[in-house]
């Protein structure tokens, strides 16, 4: 289908038009091929609306569940075939999609602004960590899957080994907010692992995944080993998880419940990163500069749109007043608006829902005591879903917006009266993905980090250093998720583990005939002489 959107009238001047340019009609339509409709043709249609001036962005074919049915078998058709290359075939297809990546990466940017319309800046980490997930696990992943040789039953006689076997086909459920990122970064270990994937788009942000599926098809990756559905949350996700062999899932608290509860009840495996109410600490001894551009660059990164952003910040009560000075410099320095260039800081929150949650929560804080510093308000002239950086003082527990998740760029300041009480007001409620801690005396730091509930803390940083650290597992504890993507977890949960155990010399157990008293004590030998050369 060819999808045609009219040009915006109403765009200010020095806000640049929504649709980029470059993105024509043949374009788009070459992008829509890749939605998987094979039952419905693709007849209904699925648009989002540009944050930019909210108005429609393109069209994308809507798929039904038997739509996501068909995929599936697709896929798994696809999945023997491609499971049967050398690991070293399945990475030279995403080596070379590393290479297009980066240097087509003007086009990706241009499309996850226009349909998220977080700043340039962070949509380009996107593109980084992608590009370093792409590489580490084309170059590295093989030694995560790799058969590990056990000891046997028999010493000698006998060998076993674990290997690692494709889970089949994976589904990866990923939400609008880092659409590359958490769309085709957890694609990646899969599809190298020898899954074939099936990605739900989320209906804000098609565009990107679609986008990265023919750049991906460039590369080399066969037709259907990766299959792109799109249409409504609730009833595509459902067919998803109805549908495959594990899920990856990216989203709330809530809808995270509910797919654990469909995977179970189908007995399959399941990934989830949910929401987060992530704490930062700032000590006594922490330099405050450093802790207040740490705490702007993880509050209002992405809009706060991001699950590990930093939502409050427990301070030492002997620097509270200095650190809240800082903050509100750092905050105020920041440039608000939507260009597609680097020039802006803070871009738009991605939808009239989430700026209406995000002055919902502010409004009841300031209604139920809380003082705003900073912001507070929508910013409709730059754009229809803009909201300023805010920061709040005064929050306490009957405020939704004290454990409730904001998701949005909205920060609050706590007083602490020692590393006690800021472990205490840390871990209040049940969400635990992402913490941070500052302070000069890293010795401190981590002994205080590794008592606070959470998947990742960063020292000395807001929420990207861990993140960033590829190797390491990412993920949460408590309300905030089950599982872990990045570094050999990342890979190993699409696998499952089989052992496989041979012998030299035929079936092991009593020869034919022979007494099993005699066996038995033979047996009886084994332990005892295993026992003092302590080989078990």
């Amino acid at each position: 289908m060819t999808a045609t959107v009219p040009p915006p009238t109403d765009v200010r001047p020095d806000r640049p038009t929504a649709r980029p340019a470059w993105v024509t009609d043949r374009k788009l339509a070459s992008w829509n091929r890749w939605v998987a409709c094979p039952v419905s043709g693709g007849d209904g249609e699925l648009t989002a609306t540009a944050p930019y001036d909210g108005r429609p962005t393109a069209p994308v074919p809507a798929c039904t569940a038997e739509d996501v049915a068909a995929a599936a078998r697709a896929a798994r058709t696809a999945q023997a075939d491609w499971a049967a290359l050398p690991y070293a075939a399945r990475a030279a297809v995403v080596l070379r999609f590393h290479d297009l990546l980066v240097e087509r990466q003007d086009e990706v940017l241009d499309l996850i602004q226009w349909e998220m319309g977080k700043a340039r800046f962070h949509a380009w980490q996107e593109v980084l960590q992608v590009g370093n997930l792409a590489r580490h696990y084309a170059r590295h992943g093989a030694k995560y899957v790799a058969d590990t040789k056990v000891r046997s039953a028999v010493p000698l006689v006998t060998s076993a080994r674990e290997v690692r076997v494709p889970k089949g086909v994976v589904g990866i459920i990923s939400p609008w907010n880092y659409p590359l990122y958490l769309g085709v970064g957890d694609a990646i270990p899969a599809l190298l692992a020898g899954n074939s994937v099936l990605g739900k788009a989320d209906p804000q942000t098609p565009l990107t995944l679609l986008w990265t599926r023919a750049l991906m098809a460039e590369a080399g990756l066969p037709e259907h080993v990766w299959q792109v559905v799109a249409g409504p949350g609730a009833a595509v996700g459902e067919a998803v998880v109805d549908n495959v062999d594990y899920v990856a899932f990216t989203g709330s608290t809530a809808t995270g419940r509910q797919v654990a509860q469909r995977a179970a009840g189908r007995l399959i495996g399941a990934s989830l990163e949910l929401g987060g109410k992530n704490p930062l600490i700032v000590r006594a001894d922490a330099d405050l500069e450093q802790a207040a551009r740490g705490t702007v660059q993880a509050a209002f990164a992405n809009t706060g749109q991001m699950c590990i952003h930093i939502e409050r910040v427990v301070v030492h009560t002997d620097v509270y007043d200095a650190f809240k000075e800082a903050l509100l410099a750092a905050t105020s320095g920041q440039k608000l608006g939507q260009a597609f260039d680097f020039s802006c800081d803070v871009g738009s929150l991605a939808s009239q829902a989430q700026l209406d949650k995000v002055t919902a929560h502010v409004a009841d804080a300031v209604g139920k005591g809380a003082t705003v510093l900073a912001g507070g308000r929508a910013l409709p002239d730059l754009g229809p879903f803009m909201f300023a950086p805010t920061v709040l003082e005064g929050v306490t527990e009957e405020m939704e917006l004290c454990l409730g998740e904001t998701f949005g760029p909205v920060v609050a300041l706590y007083r602490a009266a020692d590393d006690a009480d800021a472990l205490r007001i840390a871990n209040q409620g049940r969400a635990g993905l992402s913490a941070s801690v500052f302070s000069k005396d890293l010795a401190s730091a981590d002994a205080l980090a590794r008592r606070i509930r959470a998947g990742s803390v960063n020292i000395n940083d807001g929420a990207a250093l861990a993140a960033g650290s590829i190797e390491a597992g990412m993920g949460g504890l408590g309300d905030s998720g089950l599982g872990r993507r990045h570094g050999g977890e990342g890979m190993r949960k699409y696998t499952d583990v089989q052992t496989i155990a041979a012998s030299r010399i035929g079936p092991v157990g009593p020869p034919p005939a022979a007494p099993l008293s005699k066996f038995v004590a033979m047996g009886n030998g084994q332990l005892k002489a295993l026992r003092k050369l302590r080989m078990r």
